[in-house]
Formats: structure tokens, sequence, C-alpha cells
């Protein structure tokens, strides 16, 4: 309606007026069109101004068709172009920018598969550098990776071995039975892993101080038997130092035997005395007596100069000495409690079935532990002398424990294994 009354307004102006007049109403129909309507009854212009005006509407409306634009429906205004002369399809604007913006999505795509790539690289190689290390400094440094795994080796073992014994502890502890309900290798461990736990304590201590234990570490692999227990040795090593440790103990059995021999006139009043003296004399002359016969005289060791506590100081030292016990104030209570405790594992091994049941491992520590030297000695000959000594320990009561510490002596003084050890030959015939 305000188009017509327009147009029908600039009718009345003359026709030399209107090339100066066209342009606002060119700007008037691009810049307000949504208010153009047309009406029929409207004054008729010349017939050229109805061109002109007939094509800028239908330029206006194709522009709203192509917006979509909805008279009940008010929405955002659309923005309308000029309309050009040509009507040659013009290419988006954002084509251009898309296409720029799948580059740099591809190049930072490749980029980032380059830069994983390459993490995926490194840390593989670092990986494997790392998880064959090791070789590396056992090609290196061979001495050095066979002491560092020879301890890590020895660490785990001995924490392994102390996981146990605290278990041990606890049934022990917690049983009514006591240490009788413990098995022939829970005994042995929780008699052994209290003095390895003393004697490896300064090492592991001493190794991870700061700066102190690269200079500790290398003296602790060096005195190996002084400051490493049998977790850290190696087989030649535990061979080696079993063979030490055990001629130092069978040095002690002459001592031993000298004592028991100082002693026999102070039982002459003892009913056994003249049994007791022939099991010397036997001992002397080369033999040993039977089980049998050690059964007989066990009460001689009840009371009287061979009691635990009738012994001499001297008599007591050598003793702990012959056992391996160490060294301590209370040298009577140690030998009491090693005695129960080897006890104790001599009616877990008849419990078990018997000594023939023991693996050779086994028999062999056994016998070491009793005082015979197992180098050499086959399995029947250690299953024949552990019967003897398991006979002797399961008849006796614990009055009769000084006659348990004393057998190493009364049934291993004259074998040849010991003799040959402490003296390197074997011993004399009987009468020789």
């Amino acid at each position: 309606m305000a188009l017509a009354l327009r147009v029908a307004r600039l009718a009345s102006v003359p026709a030399n007026c209107w090339p100066r007049d066209r342009r606002p109403l060119l700007h008037l129909c691009s810049s307000d069109s949504r208010n153009y309507a047309t009406k029929p009854e409207a004054a008729a212009p010349p017939a050229q101004i109805k061109r002109n005006v007939a094509a800028e509407i239908t330029s206006v409306g194709k522009v709203i068709y192509e917006t979509g634009w909805d008279a009940n429906k008010p929405t955002d205004k659309p923005k309308v172009q000029k309309p050009s002369s040509t009507s040659s399809p013009q290419p988006p604007q954002g084509a251009p920018e898309d296409e720029k913006r799948k580059e740099l999505d591809t190049v930072k795509s490749k980029r980032d598969q380059m830069r994983d790539n390459m993490q995926d690289y490194i840390f593989t190689r670092y990986f494997n550098y790392v998880k064959n290390y090791d070789k590396v400094l056992e090609k290196n440094f061979p001495k050095a990776m066979q002491l560092y795994r020879v301890f890590f080796d020895g660490v785990k073992d001995f924490f392994g071995d102390m996981k146990r014994f605290l278990k041990i502890a606890r049934i022990a502890n917690d049983s009514p039975q006591g240490i009788r309900a413990l098995n022939r290798q829970e005994l042995e461990l929780y008699m052994q892993m209290p003095r390895d736990m003393m004697k490896v304590a300064p090492a592991l201590i001493g190794c991870s101080l700061p700066m102190v234990g690269y200079a500790f570490f290398p003296l602790v692999f060096y005195y190996p038997r002084s400051f490493l227990t049998a977790h850290f040795w190696t087989s030649q090593q535990r061979s080696e130092f079993q063979s030490y440790y055990m001629k130092r103990r069978l040095c002690n059995n002459k001592d031993v035997f000298r004592c028991l021999q100082a002693k026999l006139k102070a039982t002459a009043a003892h009913p056994k005395h003249s049994a007791f003296a022939d099991i010397l004399g036997q001992l002397g002359s080369g033999t040993h007596p039977t089980p049998e016969m050690l059964i007989d005289v066990k009460d001689i060791f009840a009371d009287g100069p061979y009691s635990l506590l009738g012994m001499s100081r001297k008599h007591v030292r050598n003793l702990v000495n012959l056992h391996g016990l160490p060294s301590s104030i209370f040298k009577r209570h140690r030998l009491h409690e090693h005695a129960f405790l080897v006890h104790y594992m001599d009616q877990a091994i008849t419990r078990e079935g018997g000594v023939h049941n023991l693996t050779p491992e086994a028999l062999r520590y056994s016998c070491y532990l009793r005082g015979l030297n197992p180098d050499s000695l086959s399995s029947e000959a250690m299953i024949e002398w552990l019967r003897k000594w398991v006979k002797v320990s399961t008849s006796i009561q614990g009055e009769h424990i000084t006659l348990f510490l004393h057998l190493p002596i009364l049934l291993g003084y004259n074998h040849p294994n010991n003799w040959k050890t402490i003296y390197g030959k074997c011993p004399p015939l009987a009468g020789a």
C-alpha cells in the first residue's frame, strides 16, 4: 500500500524530473522491501515507470521466495542482495575456508600421527633397553652382575624365609602343643632363622645406607662367610663354608671326650659307673657303643658331674663349640634350647615315616646338624647313622638332656669321615 501511494505521488512529477528522482525509488525498493504491496486500484503510472516498478517488485519477491519468508510467522530479517543484471550463480563464500580447514586438519592429523609413531618408537626402544639392561651390564661387567644377581636372589630368599619364620613362630605360640606342632622343616627353620637374621642384619643395613653402601657392598661380598648367610652363598661357597664350620666343630670332639674321662671317677658310686666306663673305653679304642648301651646308662647323665648344672665351665664351653652355637653369657640355656629343638626334630622324623623317607639334601643337613660330616657319604650310610641317633633321642626324657648333647661324641667320635676331617686320615683300627 505504501509503495502504491509513493508511486502515485511520483506520477504527478513532470517527466523531465525522472532521471533525478529515480535513485530514491530504487533505494526505497531495495531497503524497505518488506513493506511493499501492490493494489490493483492504484493510479496507473506511465508505461515506462510501470515496467521498472514491476521488474523491481518481481526481483524483490524472488528474493523473498528464495529466503522462505512467511508473513504469518515472523523471523529474523532476511538479508537481500541487490539485484544484478546477470543471473549467473555465485559460488558459496565458505567453500575456500572449508577446503583450507580440511587441509589444515589433514596436516595436523599427519603431524599427530608422526608424533605418536615417534613416541611409540622411543618408548619401545627405551623399555627394551631397560628390560635388557641387565644383559648389557652382564656383558660389560660380568663379575659385578654376578654379585648383583647373587645378592638379589639372596635377599629374596632371605625375606621369604623370614615370612615363613614369622608364621611358624605364630603357630608355635598359639598352638596348644607348642613347638611339637611343627614338622621337621619348620623346626629347622625355627631354629636357624634367628641366627641368620642376627648375622645378616649389619650387611643389609650397611648396604642400604646412602653413600656408605657403595663401599660396604664390596666389603660384604669380599667376606661372605662372615657377613652373609647361606641364602647369599653360591653352591661352591656353601660346600666350602659347610666343610669349614664342620671342621671347627669337630675339633672340639677330643676336648669333650677328655672332659668325660676326667669326671669318670666322680661317678664311682653310681650303679652305671662300670657300664659307662666300658663305653668310654670303646671310644678310646676306636669303636662306638650301640644305641642300647647308651640308653642303658642314661641315668648317669641325670645328675652329678654330667648334668647340665653340674658340668664345669670348660665342659660347657666345649659343648657349645661342638654344636656350633654362638657364644654368649647364657651358654647353658643355649645348650638346653638346642637339645630340645633337635629332639623335637627327631620326633617329627619318626612321625613323618622315619629316616628313610628323607630326601638326600635333608639327609645331608640332618647329619651336619647332629655332628657327622656328610661329605662323600652314601645315602645308606647316612640313614644307618641317623637311625641310631633317632633311636637314642626318642628313648630319653628331659632329665637326660646332657646324654643327648654328648651323642655327637658317643656315636661319631671315631667315624671315618669325622676323623678324616680333623686329622686328614682315617682313624687307627681297634687294637692296632
